[in-house]
């Protein structure tokens, strides 16, 4: 019993962690990185599809994204999506290629970068935190129906307080990276 709960919480917390890390890629950094484009859907033909399924979507130097639409009807609505997700990209187009410039992080933006990624962490933990509670009511639930012992009570809570701080600190573990990804100049 105890152990499908600490299966379920370790389930549960890896989520949190996948996540978060899903979260942190959408963070600018200094350098080009396409995951900054994976949440713009575009209209295609009446419905809104996402950009790497209608375009080739590069990395063309450090500092400047290539799009390559595959058809060349598609070169406006893509445009027209990137502006309008408000990333505070300029896309500058030629003949059938889409660039986007990324201009360099001022350290101002990069401080609030960092405030932003701390957010993010802190939400993963709050949530890891709300997985180890659960799990715990869990294990009371079970004392209290008397399926387990007391013995078997405080073994679990102690496994699930382990895996709680194993989780929290790869969340921390995961910000550190990103604040040191975000002040490389």
């Amino acid at each position: 019993m105890i152990d499908d709960i600490k299966i379920e919480s370790e389930k549960r917390m890896q989520k949190s962690i996948e996540s978060l890390k899903k979260n942190l890629t959408k963070i600018r950094t200094g350098r080009a990185n396409t995951s900054l484009l994976d949440q713009i859907t575009v209209d295609y033909y009446g419905s809104a599809v996402p950009l790497n399924q209608i375009a080739n979507v590069g990395i063309e130097d450090s500092r400047t994204l290539k799009i390559a639409p595959w058809e060349k009807d598609m070169v406006q609505p893509i445009e027209k999506a990137i502006m309008k997700a408000d990333l505070g990209l300029n896309p500058t187009t030629a003949g059938m290629i889409i660039r986007i410039p990324l201009p360099p992080l001022t350290e101002e933006r990069r401080r609030d970068l960092i405030k932003i990624v701390k957010q993010e962490g802190e939400q993963s933990k709050i949530s890891i935190r709300n997985i180890r509670r659960d799990s715990l009511s869990d294990i009371k639930e079970l004392l209290t129906e008397k399926i387990i012992g007391e013995d078997d009570e405080r073994k679990g809570q102690s496994e699930i307080q382990l895996l709680t701080d194993r989780y929290v600190d790869e969340v921390d573990k995961n910000i550190a990276s990103k604040e040191d990804e975000l002040m490389i100049i």
